[in-house]
């Protein structure tokens, strides 16, 4: 792959496996000082820290490859689960029940995570490359923090709403969508140091800062990857 270094593959890897690792831990549930959040908590914020390091240091085009991995592979890991979750159990295994608990995520599920995710990551990478040209490079944290603002209130919206509207009551969903939203932006926020020690390593390895003055941020456009 002309033009990828080894970092941004490793990086790019780690994004796919924080989004396939996030979407099987997703259905356990857990409870944090009363409040219920999906498993996925975890790690997912992840993937929007790694979202975030990415645009800031390759721009939008690359990211933009990185997030359509993102959903080809989580599609390939669902059409497998469900494919061997079809086939004939072993008649001394007992675990099919368990099985289907777990990989076998629902339609309605299945659809809820592909657009929310498709929806809330590439918000989050439109507008950190909007305002890194807007600021000139300055406020990295204003850039990381806001755009996953957007990009992770958007993502917990569409996937609530689509996920769960007519079985949850309104105020129910809002609730939902509201502590998921402030615990994954809170995570964004405490790993801040983090996300600054990254960036600022990966533009010194790299020798690259790129600004997105000239990209054309057509989600569906991954032939050319500086365009």
């Amino acid at each position: 792959m002309p033009g990828h270094t080894t970092r941004f593959l490793i990086i790019a890897v780690l994004f796919v496996a924080c989004l396939l690792v996030s979407n099987i831990t997703a259905v356990k549930l857990i409870d944090i000082e009363g409040y219920i959040l999906p498993g996925a908590i975890v790690i997912f914020p992840i993937s929007y820290i790694i979202g975030d390091v990415l645009t800031e240091v390759y721009g939008f085009a690359k990211v933009r490859l990185v997030i359509w991995l993102g959903f080809a592979a989580n599609l390939f890991a669902v059409l497998a689960f469900t494919i061997v979750g079809l086939l004939p159990a072993a008649g001394f295994w007992t675990g099919q029940e368990a099985y289907d608990v777990i990989l076998g995520g629902t339609p309605r599920i299945l659809a809820a995570s592909f657009v929310a995710y498709l929806i809330g990551e590439f918000a989050n990478s439109y507008i950190l490359a909007r305002l890194k040209v807007a600021t000139e490079g300055r406020m990295l944290w204003l850039r990381t923090i806001g755009s996953s603002v957007v990009g992770q209130s958007l993502d917990t919206s569409v996937f609530v709403i689509i996920a769960f509207w007519g079985i949850l009551p309104s105020n129910m969903l809002l609730t939902t969508i509201a502590v998921l939203a402030i615990a994954k932006i809170g995570y964004e926020i405490l790993a801040t140091p983090v996300t600054y020690a990254i960036v600022n390593w990966l533009k010194r390895s790299e020798g690259i800062d790129h600004y997105d003055r000239e990209t054309r941020f057509n989600p569906f456009s991954v032939s050319h990857l500086q365009d």
